[in-house]
Formats: C-alpha cells, sequence, structure tokens
C-alpha cells in the first residue's frame, strides 16, 4: 500500500479539521461501522426520505464507501436527492495500521455547478450511461432491462421472433463457459449483420434472443427469420471448430392494438415448437421451414412427434389422444402385437410409447422384452400407464426399462407434462452421443496421428516400407476381435481392443537405440549384432518406464508390456525375459503374432517377401516361434480376410480407429 495511505490518527484529525471548512459531512468509517450504514442507507432508500439520506451520507441508491473500502481506492460522485445536488468524496485510508474510509459531503449550487456551453457533453455523457445501462455486457444487444422498461408496452404492428440457441448447456457442458460466451456472441453478431436498423435485438435470457421488427409484412418477416437461420448455422466459434451453431426460431405478428409484450408468449409459443425438433423456423404461417432441408416447405403436422398409445380399452386410448392433442400426433394399437408390427413399421418415427401392461395376448412386459431384443429401446422412450400400482409391478418395469410409471387414475397435465419431458430428455440425449461423438472421434484421430509419427520415425530408421506399423493395428485389431469371440477367457472388453491396437504401433519404438549398421545390415547378423539388435525390446520398454508422471495411464502400461514381451514365446524360448505361457501378457501375444506375419510377407533390406500361404505355413509349423495355440486358430480362422483387410488399412490408416470408436458410441447408447 503507498504510503500516502497510511497515516496516525491524529494525522487523520487535522485532515478531517481542514475537511470540514469545506464538507458539510466528514467521517471516518470502520468495516463494522460501514455494515451498520448500510443497512440503515437501504431502509433510508426505501423510505425514499431526504432528510435521512442527508444524515446517512447521500447512499439512496450505492455505497460508494464501501467500494472504495474493498477496492482500496479513492472514488467521487455526483448524486440528486430530490432536486439537490450533493458531491460526494471518499477515500481509503490505513489509521494506525487499521483499515477505514473517510467520507466527505456537500451540497452543491446546480445554479452554478456547470457552464452552458459544456451542458450538451454533460448530456453526450448522460446518454452514454443509458446506454450501457441498456445494453448486454456480452453481446453487446440489448437487454432484459430495456425491453422491460422500454419496449414491452409498445404497439404493434410489429414482428416478434423468439430465437433461442440449440444446445447451449451442451456447449458449456462439454467444451467450457468461455465456448458458451463465444458462441453467444457469434449468434448475436450474425443477427445484427442482417437485421435493419430499425429493428431491437434483445438478450432475452440466458442462450434467448427476442427480435423485433417493426412495420414488417408476413411474407417479409418469415424471409429475413429464415435467412437468420441459414447465416446463423454456417458461422463459426472463433476456437471451437467442433461447434455447429443452430437455433430454433418461433415468430408472429402483433396487430396495431397489440402490446409487444401480449404476443411475446405466442412467439415463445412457436419458438418450443420449433425446438422440439431443433434448427426450424416456426411461424403462424402454415409454412413452415426447415433448416435441414434446404428451405423446403414442411406441413406444421409433419413437425410434431408422433406418439404410440398402446392400449386393450378404446376409452382410455381416446383420453390419452385427447389430452396430447393438438400438440403431438397420436397412433393407436390395440394389443401388444400390433404395438411390435406398428414399431417394425415406423421404427424412430415413433418419439415415445405409452403402454398398458395389462393387456390380453401379449401384455406389456411381453412387449419390453422384444423391445428389448430389437434394441428399440435405446431410441424410443416408453411410459407405462396402468392401474397396477403393486411395488413389484413398478419395480419391474424400470428394471426392464420404462422411463415412467404414470398410475390411473391419472391427472391430464401431468400425462402432458410427463410426456414432454421424457422426449425433450431422448432428444437432448441423443444430440448429447452426437457432439460427445464427434470430440471423442477428433481426440483419438490426434493422439493416433501422433503415435503414427512416432511410429513412422523409427520405420524410417529402420529402412521399412511405412506401412508395418499400419499392418501390425490391423492384424492386431482382427486377431483380438476373433479372441473375443472365441473364448473370454482374457476379459477383453471393447477398450482393451481399442488401447491393444493403439499400443501395438509402438512395439518397435526401442529400435531408436539401435546402431543404424546393424538395423540396416543387408545379410544375417552375428551373434554379437543378434545380441545387440534383441536390446530394442529393453531400450523400449526403458523409455516407457521412464515416462514418470503418465506411468499410471493404461495406454503407457499396455505400451509397456508389448514393447517389452513381443519377442517373448509360448514355450519360454524368446527373449529378454524367457517368459512362457499365459506369463506372457495377452497384448504382447497377439502383437508379437502380428509382428511376425508381417515381417515374413514384408520385404526387408536382408530378404524378399514371402507370400500369404507360405508365411501361413511357416507360422503354424512353428518355423518362427511356439505361440499360443488359442492365437493360431484366431489366425487360421482370419486368414480369408487379412489380405483385404491389410489393402484397406494401406488406404485407410485409421479404420482400426474408426472401428473402436464405433463400438464406443454403441456403448454409449
Amino acid at each position: 500500500m503507498d504510503s500516502d495511505y497510511k497515516i496516525t490518527m491524529q494525522q487523520a484529525e487535522e485532515e478531517m479539521a481542514c475537511y470540514r471548512k469545506v464538507f458539510s459531512i466528514v467521517r471516518l468509517l470502520d468495516h463494522e461501522e460501514l455494515l451498520r450504514l448500510e443497512a440503515e442507507r437501504k431502509a433510508a432508500a426505501e423510505n425514499s426520505s431526504k432528510e435521512e439520506c442527508v444524515k446517512f451520507g447521500h447512499q439512496c441508491s450505492g455505497c460508494a464507501a464501501m467500494d472504495a473500502f474493498f477496492q482500496k481506492t479513492e472514488l467521487s460522485k455526483l448524486e440528486f436527492i430530490d432536486d439537490d445536488i450533493y458531491q460526494i468524496m471518499v477515500k481509503y485510508l490505513e489509521i494506525d495500521g487499521k483499515p477505514y474510509v473517510m467520507e466527505l459531503l456537500k451540497a452543491l449550487d446546480k445554479n452554478s455547478l456547470i457552464e452552458q456551453k459544456d451542458r450538451e457533453r454533460l448530456i453526450s455523457s448522460l446518454t452514454g450511461y443509458n446506454e450501457r445501462l441498456y445494453r448486454d455486457v456480452l453481446t453487446k444487444v440489448y437487454n432484459r432491462r430495456y425491453y422491460e422498461e422500454e419496449l414491452k408496452n409498445q404497439t404493434g404492428p410489429v414482428g416478434i421472433a423468439m430465437i433461442d440457441l440449440d444446445d447451449f448447456k451442451l456447449y458449456n457442458d462439454t467444451y467450457g463457459h468461455n465456448a458458451g460466451d463465444l458462441a453467444l456472441t457469434a449468434v448475436a453478431e450474425t443477427i445484427c449483420k442482417y437485421i435493419r436498423k430499425a429493428d431491437v435485438l434483445i438478450r432475452y435470457g440466458g442462450d434467448e434472443f427476442l427480435l423485433v421488427l417493426p412495420e414488417v409484412g408476413e411474407m417479409e418477416f418469415a424471409r429475413r427469420l429464415q435467412e437468420i437461420h441459414d447465416k446463423i448455422h454456417v458461422a463459426s466459434v472463433p476456437g471451437y471448430a467442433g461447434i455447429q451453431l443452430s437455433v430454433s426460431i418461433g415468430g408472429t405478428i402483433a396487430g396495431a392494438d397489440e402490446t409487444i409484450e401480449s404476443v411475446v408468449g405466442r412467439a415463445d409459443y412457436f419458438m418450443y415448437q420449433a425446438k422440439s425438433r431443433k434448427d426450424l423456423v416456426v411461424t403462424e404461417s402454415n409454412e413452415i421451414k426447415d433448416g435441414n432441408a434446404g428451405g423446403e416447405e414442411v406441413d406444421r403436422e409433419d413437425l410434431k412427434q408422433q406418439i404410440l398409445i398402446v392400449d386393450d380399452a378404446e376409452l382410455n386410448r381416446e383420453i390419452l389422444a385427447e389430452i396430447l392433442h393438438p400438440d403431438f400426433k397420436t397412433m393407436e394399437a390395440c394389443s401388444g402385437e400390433e404395438c411390435i408390427s406398428m414399431l417394425r413399421q415406423y421404427g424412430a418415427g415413433i418419439s415415445l410409447v405409452l403402454l398398458d401392461i395389462v393387456m390380453p395376448g401379449m401384455d406389456g412386459f411381453a412387449v419390453l422384452e422384444e423391445m428389448n431384443r430389437n434394441h428399440w429401446l435405446e431410441d424410443i422412450p416408453v411410459i407405462m400407464i396402468s392401474s397396477e400400482e403393486t411395488e413389484s409391478y413398478i419395480r419391474r418395469a424400470y428394471e426392464m426399462g420404462v422411463s415412467d410409471y404414470i398410475s390411473r387414475p391419472f391427472d391430464a397435465k401431468v400425462v402432458y407434462r410427463r410426456v414432454y419431458n421424457t422426449i425433450k430428455l431422448y432428444v437432448k440425449q441423443r444430440r448429447l452421443i452426437t457432439l460427445v461423438t464427434d470430440q471423442i472421434r477428433e481426440k483419438e484421430k490426434n493422439s493416433q496421428i501422433l503415435v503414427d509419427i512416432l511410429s513412422h520415425i523409427v520405420e524410417f530408421r529402420n529402412g521399412e516400407s511405412g506401412l508395418h506399423v499400419q499392418h501390425i493395428k490391423t492384424l492386431t485389431g482382427l486377431l483380438l476381435d476373433r479372441l473375443v469371440q472365441k473364448t473370454d477367457k482374457y476379459k477383453l472388453q471393447w477398450s482393451d481392443q481399442y488401447m491393444i491396437t493403439v499400443a501395438s504401433a509402438l512395439h518397435d519404438i526401442g529400435k531408436v537405440g539401435i546402431d543404424e549398421k546393424i538395423l540396416n545390415k543387408p545379410g544375417r547378423l552375428t551373434n554379437e549384432e543378434f545380441a545387440e539388435m534383441k536390446k530394442h525390446t529393453l531400450i523400449g520398454a526403458s523409455m516407457l518406464k521412464s515416462l514418470g508422471v503418465y506411468q499410471d495411464e493404461e495406454l503407457v502400461k499396455v505400451a509397456y508390456q508389448i514393447c517389452r514381451w513381443h519377442h517373448e514365446r509360448y514355450d519360454g524360448k524368446g527373449y529378454p525375459d524367457g517368459l512362457k505361457g499365459e506369463e506372457i501378457p495377452i497384448a504382447a501375444q497377439v502383437v508379437s503374432v502380428a509382428d511376425v506375419y508381417d515381417a515374413l510377407t514384408s520385404e526387408r533390406v536382408y530378404k524378399k517377401a514371402f507370400s500369404h500361404e507360405k508365411a501361413m505355413e511357416m507360422i503354424l509349423a512353428g518355423e518362427c516361434g511356439t505361440f499360443n495355440p488359442l492365437l493360431l486358430e484366431c489366425l487360421k480362422d482370419i486368414q480369408g480376410s487379412i489380405r483385404v483387410e491389410m489393402k484397406k488399412a494401406a488406404e485407410q490408416p485409421t479404420l482400426t480407429q474408426s472401428t473402436y470408436v464405433g463400438k464406443m458410441i454403441e456403448t454409449m447408447q
């Protein structure tokens, strides 16, 4: 703290004596006094008493003293109290080591306060303040306060549109709040580019914007909304290429006698209709523009979510259909068998099933069993509606995958709201899966690229073709797929398979530590040279072991096993540790088979390539060492597809990755 702020109490009293010749109120306030006065000031402000305001140091509208205290600074301001103008000055001090603020207040002569020539500058300054008061800090468009104080009571004719940013919460949760802020800013900037000067854009709340277009005809209104929708769809969010912006827009036109406030609810209703499908513009017109259909007209009836009502009682079906009308389309099935038939016919075109339990023939539980068998429940939620209220029935329904359970007699509003919430939840879930899937693909692709670059450096130094790594990954993936089909002995999940496949690319990384003369020697290695060559397994393992903070990462653990032990043999005659049988980790065993096959079928500086048939013969005959009999069976099982997959690997390096990411997505769903 600057020494000017550190004084003694005697010095403070001397200063205050001087100030009292100019200011009507001069006083010192410590933290406790500030808190007490703050409460009194608020009461004075509510009382709107001029005398009380002056008594408590002007603070009807805010506490400059409190601000100065916590900011450790000096502040000054002018404030109106009724028709009088007061000057307020507050200064932070440390008196004998204790923090205070010194507060000074005096009334000003408003007639001589400012010269005529400076009045315009003052008005301009106040106008700027008013502008700041009504502007959203983030997006720089008008804020909700402007709508409430200046706009809502204005009358038409005027076009009103509610614009909602799709998946805003997902952007925040997945990419962080900075991404969410940038997405909102990008939307606001895009809208502002395509509206007129007379139009007004307001950040209505969170991720919702209110757009007001005065004196606009119905056709022009619809055209402008569609243009805004389309421009946002192609807009980008700086630094977040993975975010695809989309908005749901609902619009209506206020008549000459209607206030803006009275029709905002209508626009909001149409916006929620658009949001039920997302990325749409919905207006009062029967023409609904679908952003994903290139401006093609869609009947409003097609916009509605389709619900299948399954109940053997016709009256129950009619009641439910009436509850859901007019916001949803309904289909009816009078039996479990008819329900299954309609699910086969319409599939994901059905957004939700309302299912009764007790029906003749195929009951509700049998329907659920069939839906589980066909994986329909992954995409189509089910709400059970039944008069059965026993705990066992309800528990069994939830265990079989229903999203909700409603007992008869039911409340119409409860049914509607649960249907709406369930559909909305599933829509969000599907959008989340898409978003997360894209992220997974991007991150895994980048990781794969880095691993491939590193492994190709090793290949380049070793004088190999550059395809060895891809061949090893492809063969490893094929062998693992077949292995888990034949046995569950190794308890390999899809994530384990993926990890082994990625780590296989690092199997020969230790060769960077081998003399290039030995690596690329065209003839047979001497015993001494071969002993040096064998050290690449230990060098690679040592490199991975020295990674320190990454030792607990599963990829590093698996890569270590592969680097060190992919030259071990099932009979214990391999190197470097002479492991035998199941002492050798399964990851190293699989890569070992893949490595030998590719080494035989590829040309090297010291040999020509063997044919596929010859390589298979040599491996199965034990000429390249002894391997796990189960893995040899797997190799025989996949031999028909090896060459096809090797060719694909050369043309599409990320094939194996795509396979396992696909399995990841299936698991998420």
